[in-house]
């Protein structure tokens, strides 16, 4: 059935007809400007006829093939029909198989044996057989002085079934090797198929570059930490160094020390923090390379849920066993307060008592509060107006002369935070800030601006000593303080309330003093 043949075989049937005009051409010059003696030696005009014949029936050949009718397997034997009947016409005129016109017809054979993966090929050579030695016969009869050559004629008859044989052995190896080539690709695909299933459900990002730093596949959590999706101003090839020049630069440094690896990275489209590994495709690494981005903020936030319910645990035990005892124990302290103050004896031991109770019930309340800081009611504001307010109230709070804070603020920015939530963490910020700065104007230092990646950068900077470099690890550690009745939870809560609300929180090094910087997503732009 014609619906077994492909675009490939009407592709092999074209150019074996721009084979047949380019030979039909080629012996009409051969005969028309060169003279040749042994072509159309014994009728001329016959042979000329026969030449431009064979040339029409090329381009017409061409024309069927483009129209892709009649079917396929008619056409094949049309035009090899129409071959030995033209060149045989050409034999003839020629004056027989002296002129060696018939090896000609060893090509066609072989050509439509493999054009049809070996059918028919057989009887095309019968044909071919009958035919030469119809024209022997007719020679014979018809041309004077003929001198009939049947042995030679039974030898190339030979010839055309050897090379219908061998076609047709070709054709059946051909057939093998594609039907192999065939399953193979079935699964290669089905392979490749499962091989993308599994990068698009590992939960960290997959890259796979090439040596020229282009993109060919990745997962959507890539998409998701690099947004993966060109631009109407870019290609449609995604190149590293376009969407994630920081990993790029990583892997031309691990391309030159590949001992280099697993190392940390904050990505500035997402804001995210990523571990970065790198894997050689091949041995040699320059061939390609996949990239895995280990999302550390996830790992943090499965690791937050698991300390949430922890201390939701806790915290219930908590509330039972040291609240109810603390209130009493403070309240007895503060009637032997009244009474002793009564006796006009000194009170200083019973004031230690309620201090202290005073600081476990502060901790108690911390403690509580982590409880709650995966509970987020994020709000679209504007920043600026935000921190001017709260500068104000906390300076009116604290007592604080307000010229120790200078608040830089050129452009104003939406963002999307819990409103509750970022003042608590800002207070704790600017308690810390003023805990430690030399409690001068212009002391504290209060920045908005934004990152490379557009995100809304705060920083607080005070002209205090600033975090000794040995503790900058441990300043977000649960119950780690340097301050004398401190609990230790203020920056630890203040990170993980920033984190329920897709931000980031971070102490930076270098700076002459204290410095931390909030970032935060932007919702767009208000430029005031």
């Amino acid at each position: 059935m014609d619906a077994d043949y492909t675009g490939q075989h009407w592709r092999s049937l074209y150019y074996f007809n721009i084979y047949r005009v380019l030979l039909g051409s080629g012996l009409l010059i051969s005969v028309w400007e060169f003279k040749f003696t042994n072509f159309g030696s014994h009728h001329y005009t016959l042979f000329l006829y026969a030449g431009i014949a064979y040339v029409i029936f090329g381009l017409t050949s061409i024309l069927l093939i483009k129209l892709r009718t009649p079917s396929f397997n008619w056409q094949l034997t049309i035009q090899v029909i129409g071959d030995i009947v033209i060149l045989t016409a050409m034999l003839y005129a020629s004056g027989g198989l002296q002129s060696g016109l018939g090896a000609i017809l060893l090509v066609s054979l072989a050509a439509a044996g493999l054009i049809s993966r070996g059918r028919l090929a057989l009887f095309f050579a019968s044909i071919a057989t009958i035919s030469l030695l119809l024209q022997e016969t007719y020679s014979l009869l018809t041309v004077n002085f003929y001198s009939a050559q049947y042995s030679q004629a039974g030898l190339l008859s030979m010839a055309y079934f050897a090379v219908a044989w061998l076609a047709h052995r070709l054709a059946e190896h051909t057939l093998a090797s594609e039907q192999l080539a065939n399953e193979r690709g079935i699964d290669l695909a089905n392979m490749s198929q499962v091989n993308q299933l599994v990068i698009q459900d590992l939960q960290e990002g997959v890259l796979v570059v090439d040596k020229r730093g282009i993109i060919r596949q990745h997962n959507s959590y890539a998409d998701k930490l690099l947004d993966l999706k060109p631009s109407l101003g870019k290609t449609k090839l995604l190149r590293l160094s376009d969407y994630a020049p920081d990993i790029a630069d990583r892997l031309t440094s691990w391309q030159g020390d590949s001992g280099i690896n697993s190392e940390l990275s904050r990505l500035t489209h997402s804001n995210a923090l990523v571990r970065i590994r790198f894997l050689p495709i091949q041995a040699d690494f320059r061939n390609g390379v996949v990239i895995f981005l280990e999302d550390i903020g996830r790992i943090q936030a499965q690791l937050q849920q698991l300390k949430l319910a922890a201390v939701g645990r806790l915290t219930v035990n908590i509330a039972h066993e040291i609240r109810n005892p603390l209130s009493s124990i403070n309240h007895a302290a503060e009637l032997l307060e009244e009474e002793q103050q009564e006796n006009h004896k000194d009170p200083r031991l019973i004031r230690i008592i309620c201090d202290n109770t005073r600081r476990l019930n502060k901790i108690v309340q911390d403690v509580l509060q982590l409880n709650r800081c995966n509970i987020s009611k994020p709000d679209i504001f504007e920043v600026k107006d935000f921190i001017k307010k709260f500068i104000e109230e906390f300076c009116d709070v604290e007592k604080i002369d307000r010229n120790v804070f200078i608040f830089h603020n050129p452009h104003n920015y939406l963002v999307s935070f819990d409103r509750d939530h970022l003042n608590q963490i800002l207070w704790n910020l600017w308690r810390n800030a003023w805990r430690h700065c030399r409690k001068q104007a212009d002391s504290v230092y209060i920045e908005l601006s934004t990152t490379n990646g557009n995100n809304i950068c705060l920083s607080i900077i005070d002209d205090g000593p600033g975090v000794d470099s040995q503790q900058v690890k441990e300043i977000f550690e649960p119950f780690f303080t340097t301050a004398a009745g401190g609990t230790g939870l203020g920056l630890y809560v203040a990170r993980e309330l920033c984190e329920t609300n897709q931000s980031s929180l971070d102490y930076i090094e270098g700076s002459s003093g204290g410095h931390f910087r909030i970032i935060f997503s932007r919702v767009k732009h208000a430029d005031r």
